[in-house]
C-alpha cells in the first residue's frame, strides 16, 4: 500500500517495478513490488563508498545482462536498482561493470564468464541476472562492482549481503554496502542504488 509520505528514493523503485522492459523473465512483477521501500534519499546524499576493486578485475567485458550461461552453477539472484546523483535524481546511461566469483569462490581470469556491463536506462535503471557468488578465504561474499555517470569519474566499490557470518571478519566489509535481499520466484532480489558524487 502506498504512504503518503513516501520518498524520492521510494518512488523510484516503484518505477523499477512498473518500468515493465528493465525486470529479468526470472523476476515477477509480483516480486519486484515486494521489495520494502529504501531508505530516504534526501538531496545532499553522500555518495555510495569506494571500495578497492581487488586483484581479479578484467577489462574490456561484454555489454550483456544476463550472466546466466552453459556450465553457471548456483543460487540465482537478479541485482537490480538505480543509479542517482546528490541530489536523488536518476543518472540515464550511466556504465556499471560487474564481476564476482562463481559458487565455489573462483574467477575467471582467462575469460569472461560471471564479468559484464551495461547501462542505466532513461530512468537510471539497471538489472544483471547472475548467481550469488561463492566464498573464498579471507572475504566474505560479495559483487564487485565499477559505476560511471556519462563523462563522470568512476565509482569502485563491493556490495555485501545481509546476516553473513563472514561479514564481521571481513577487513573491509561496510554495512553501507549491504544489498536488500527478498526472495524471488527463483532465488533472490537484491537492491541496491548507487549514489554517484554528481551534482
Amino acid at each position: 500500500m502506498l504512504r503518503s509520505n513516501m520518498s524520492r528514493r521510494g518512488l523510484l523503485g516503484l518505477g523499477l517495478a512498473a518500468g515493465g522492459g528493465i525486470l529479468l523473465p526470472r523476476v515477477s512483477l509480483a516480486d519486484a513490488t515486494s521489495l520494502p521501500l529504501t531508505p530516504v534519499c534526501a538531496d545532499g546524499d553522500e555518495p555510495t563508498p569506494a571500495q578497492t576493486e581487488g586483484p581479479y578485475f578484467t577489462p574490456n567485458s561484454p555489454e550483456r545482462t544476463n550472466f546466466i550461461i552453459d556450465g553457471i552453477d548456483g543460487e540465482r539472484i537478479s541485482l537490480v536498482g538505480f543509479a542517482l546523483d546528490r541530489q536523488c535524481r536518476p543518472i540515464p546511461n550511466a556504465l556499471l561493470d560487474l564481476w564476482h566469483a562463481n559458487d565455489s569462490g573462483e574467477y575467471d581470469n582467462q575469460g569472461y564468464r560471471l564479468r559484464g556491463h551495461q547501462f542505466t536506462d532513461a530512468a537510471g535503471r539497471f538489472a544483471f541476472e547472475t548467481i550469488v557468488p561463492g566464498l573464498y578465504p579471507g572475504r566474505t561474499r560479495h559483487f564487485h562492482v565499477k559505476v560511471q555517470a556519462p563523462g563522470g569519474d568512476i565509482l569502485t566499490t563491493q556490495l555485501y549481503f545481509p546476516g553473513e557470518a563472514g561479514n564481521d571478519r571481513d577487513g573491509i566489509f561496510n554495512s553501507a554496502l549491504l544489498l536488500d535481499l527478498q526472495p524471488a520466484d527463483a532465488g533472490q532480489i537484491g537492491r541496491f542504488d548507487f549514489v554517484l558524487d554528481r551534482t
